[in-house]
């Protein structure tokens, strides 16, 4: 079995098998005839050749948009090496790993693969922080061990090693679910102060918002705190050191501890004022949360001013907060029915996450599609490549991790089995432009995108039954994708609809334009039956002008989970940051007070990064931006 006979199996041969005990004789069959293709098209050393005199070059003089592809990736020296290594690895990836009809619908835009410079690792990961408490961190041979932690200062220290390692065998988010609650037993067993708690949780996370993986970024964290304890863990055995202490519903006092700690770090930024970008916290809203409870009015105050948290709605959503430890537990899912990864945009539930991420170009199939018939099979025919695509790389990814390829994910997971293909779309207000002549804010349009989100979710049922795996529908954040597709699309059809007047961009996903209210119920109320309908990678962001009122935002969150089932929600005021006075509430260029340059700060796709590095086209979206008033 090789990797060439399973492309030619996906691509040519109609597959019949629908059990993963049957997948592998599938993928020997699969891909004989492409081994031979193989050869063929690419022995040509030109095919595997590209130009890193050019690619340095670009780099060094900016003339290369995806120096701002990403913006948690900083212009410098290990930029560089990240930019020209992912080069290379995104090259070999095309031209070796994907046949040409996959590689050629990245290439001209009709789909976009994301994480090319890291496709031969999965895309994102959510971690059992209890198995790091039972375990210790290592288990790779020749690396150092670290025993089960004993005290709160080692834990939170084991748990940056782990996520910054973790962080280096994967393209994209890292997730802990439960901080809070998983933490608690150590401050009562360290009988710590809270001083002393807050300068363990200000280590941890200015630890995590060091630049220190490939791009002189910081690892992408996810954290999803409980709040309270949630029903499947507070009869459980709390646990520090290895041993058990009591359970963890005898903690909350504790728990209140570790958020109160948290949230004062996050909001009182670094010793300019500057925002910590990570880890993002993702906080669970359930219909017992205690909205004059303890903490609440920092939680809060720390939204009004940073807009850092992620809600998750438990209310009106059909999310479950056991969701998060169920997949890791089950040995058997039912292929029919469509799971939700959990966690939100970038968190995942334990020990599951994302192979890789498609992106389906919608505004391309609006354009060349003539009738809703010939719209849908142009779906059809993308979604089948996104599939084998996919299929492929889980192929690839498996293989790397039984050769080793990412020894503490293979100590700490073990398998792929439970992470999730994902497929995602682009531009459905445009598709709907280009093909029907009106918007996703109309009725008509909004109807269609049900239709087509609809559609989806059964192709993707299908796909399961099929080749054994998990598949999810996914809005995905598309930073670069945005950009580069309408770009490609301007280039390919001038005529072709678009949004942005001076640099061509996408509408994310099914989300309204961003200039077309400023009422965020109207939003809500347009998105509740769209949002609904996706997996994963889904989240109504709520753009501020400025900084709210702590109590209003109170009002209004709980006001918005109970009327509208939108699985997530973000508060996301715009902000200034001068090096000389800090944090300044909205959007000044130069400060008012000193009159110099500042760092204008709002969410890109999901997190918090200067303005002036994102890429052209979301900078145009940023400017296009209409902000809604709570």
């Amino acid at each position: 079995m090789d990797l060439d006979s399973i492309k030619d199996s996906l691509l040519l041969k109609p597959v019949t098998i629908n059990k993963r005990q049957e997948g592998e004789l599938r993928k020997e069959n699969l891909i004989k005839e492409q081994k031979k293709r193989s050869v063929e098209n690419y022995s040509n050393a030109e095919k595997m050749s590209f130009d890193v005199r050019k690619t340095i070059n670009e780099y060094i003089e900016m003339k290369d948009w995806r120096t701002n592809e990403n913006s948690n990736t900083t212009y410098s020296y290990p930029g560089l090496y990240l930019h020209l290594a992912g080069s290379a690895l995104a090259n070999y990836v095309l031209n070796e790993i994907y046949p040409s009809e996959i590689s050629q619908a990245h290439s001209s835009g009709a789909l976009h693969i994301h994480d090319l410079s890291h496709g031969i690792v999965a895309y994102c990961a959510g971690w059992s922080l209890m198995d790091l408490i039972k375990k210790g961190f290592g288990g790779v041979e020749g690396k150092i061990n670290a025993k089960p932690a004993k005290h709160l200062s080692a834990l939170t220290g084991q748990m940056v090693n782990f996520l910054g390692v973790m962080q280096m065998e994967f393209a994209g988010a890292q997730a802990f679910n439960s901080v809070d609650t998983l933490l608690a037993p150590f401050v009562r067993a360290d009988k710590l102060s809270y001083d002393e708690v807050k300068q363990f949780i200000q280590q941890m996370v200015f630890a995590m918002n060091v630049p220190s993986r490939w791009g002189s970024q910081p690892p992408f964290i996810n954290f999803t705190l409980d709040w309270t304890v949630p029903d499947d863990l507070k009869n459980e055995p709390a646990i520090v050191g290895g041993k058990e202490i009591g359970v963890y519903g005898d903690y909350q006092k504790e728990m209140n501890m570790v958020n109160k700690a948290f949230l004062e770090t996050m909001l009182e930024g670094d010793a300019n004022g500057r925002i910590f970008s990570f880890p993002i916290p993702t906080y669970n809203i359930t219909k017992e949360f205690d909205w004059e409870g303890e903490n609440v009015d920092l939680l809060m105050e720390a939204t009004a001013k940073y807009g850092l948290p992620y809600f998750q709605n438990f209310i009106s959503s059909s999310l479950n907060p056991g969701d998060v430890r169920s997949m890791c537990c089950r040995l058997q899912l039912d292929l029919r029915e469509l799971k939700n990864r959990g966690g939100g945009l970038f968190g995942s539930a334990d020990k599951t996450g994302s192979i890789g991420v498609v992106t389906i170009n919608l505004p391309r199939i609006g354009y060349i599609s003539k009738t809703k018939e010939e719209y849908f099979e142009n779906l059809k025919s993308m979604m089948d490549l996104a599939k084998t695509s996919l299929e492929i790389k889980r192929y690839v990814i498996e293989e790397n991790l039984s050769k080793n390829l990412m020894p503490y994910t293979k100590v700490y997971l073990g398998h792929f089995n439970n992470h999730f293909s994902t497929i995602g779309i682009i531009g459905m207000h445009e598709s709907l432009l280009n093909f029907m002549g009106r918007g996703i804010e109309t009725n008509e349009g909004r109807e269609f995108a049900i239709e087509v989100l609809n559609y989806m979710r059964s192709v993707l049922k299908d796909y399961q039954e099929e080749t054994g795996n998990l598949y999810n529908l996914e809005a995905t954040p598309a930073e670069g994708a945005s950009y580069r597709l309408a770009k490609k699309d301007k280039q390919l059809y001038p005529d072709i609809i678009t949004s942005g007047d001076d640099e061509p961009y996408y509408t994310n996903s099914t989300f309204l334009p961003v200039g077309i209210t400023e009422d965020p119920f109207e939003v809500l109320e347009h998105q509740a039956p769209l949002q609904t309908l996706y997996t994963s990678g889904t989240v109504v962001h709520i753009f501020l002008q400025e900084k709210p009122q702590a109590s209003t935002l109170k009002t209004f969150i709980k006001k918005a989970f109970s009327q509208y089932p939108v699985p997530y929600m973000t508060i996301t005021p715009t902000f200034s940051i001068c090096e000389t006075h800090g944090y300044i509430a909205g959007e000044h260029f130069e400060c008012p007070i000193c009159g110099k340059p500042t760092e204008v700060y709002s969410r890109v796709v999901g997190y918090y990064r200067p303005v002036k590095s994102w890429n052209k086209g979301k900078q145009q979206e940023f400017k296009e931006r209409l902000e809604y008033r709570v």
